[in-house]
């Protein structure tokens, strides 16, 4: 009586076990390469151009001092939480830079139209002296405190009179314009912000 033989399949064929491999290398390839691209663009290829103008901050509070209006009012930043706040520092005789600081804040806030009341300013005297009479509309509806020193040093940059800085309704740094910033572009980005934030 003769052994019985295995009744299982037989073995696949070499070229046929080949081919199965680069099927499965095929498909694993079309599903890991967009990842690979885009973590390859995202961490060494980043766009020449970005959505936002502004330079992003990590959110953080400012120091939660009291500081004086020019009127001798008590005023703390607080009191504006609710509202998107563009804020500069400068000296009390504001030169031209610090006039056109204050020029594309109130272009920008007026640029929101309906939204514009979302939007409130801040400036900090850097110094004792008492700002111009002569600035006239550019100082209207501006909030004028004397600057802490804690506080100018809580804000990033080499030279904090150089930028126009955006806080979010929650009283966080989020933004840094550039020096000689574009106000049109200052616009774009608030009017982005505005448009599709749930707060302020």
């Amino acid at each position: 009586m003769s052994s019985s033989t295995s009744s299982g399949p037989p073995p696949p064929e070499p070229a046929r076990a080949r081919r199965g491999r680069l099927v499965v290398a095929a498909i694993f390839a079309v599903c890991a390469l967009p990842l690979a691209a885009a973590a390859i663009a995202y961490f060494f290829l980043p766009p020449s151009g970005r959505v936002n103008y502004g330079e992003l901050l990590d959110p953080r509070p400012l120091p939660a001092v009291r500081l004086e209006r020019a009127d001798g009012g008590a005023f703390a930043l607080d009191e504006l939480k609710g509202k998107w706040v563009l804020l500069q520092v400068d000296a009390a005789a504001c030169g031209e830079p610090c006039q056109a600081k204050l020029f594309n804040m109130r272009q920008s806030r007026l640029a929101q139209g309906d939204n514009a009341e979302r939007v409130a300013r801040v400036w900090l005297v850097a110094d004792g002296g008492a700002p111009p009479a002569a600035l006239g509309r550019l100082l209207e509806g501006v909030v004028i405190a004397r600057a802490a020193p804690e506080l100018v040093a809580a804000l990033p940059g080499a030279e904090p009179r150089d930028h126009v800085y955006l806080l979010d309704p929650r009283g966080n740094l989020m933004l840094r314009f550039p020096k000689d910033a574009d106000p049109k572009r200052i616009i774009a980005d608030l009017r982005r912000l505005l448009k599709y934030s749930g707060i302020g």
